[in-house]
């Protein structure tokens, strides 16, 4: 099966070579049939502490790396 990648906006950078990603998603409620926003926090590996509250970036799913962190923050993009 493929890793999921998923991009959402950094909310917390507090931790030692760990970020909290907040990613949100739009889905049709199944009785208002209205859009809803849904979001919910991640906790990534960042191991060069590359990334500040605010950005935007792109996590993979990995084998765990602590209770919460299973996922992983992939390297910014070269401009």
């Amino acid at each position: 099966m493929p890793k999921r990648i998923l991009e959402g906006v950094v909310v917390s950078d507090k931790g030692d070579k760990t970020v909290v990603v907040k990613v949100e998603r739009t889905i049709v409620h199944p009785i208002l049939k209205k859009i809803v926003r849904q979001s919910k926090k991640y906790h990534a590996h960042d191991e060069s502490n590359a990334y500040k509250a605010g950005e935007n970036i792109r996590i993979v799913e990995c084998a765990p790396k602590s209770k919460l962190k299973t996922w992983e923050v992939l390297p910014k993009a070269s401009a």
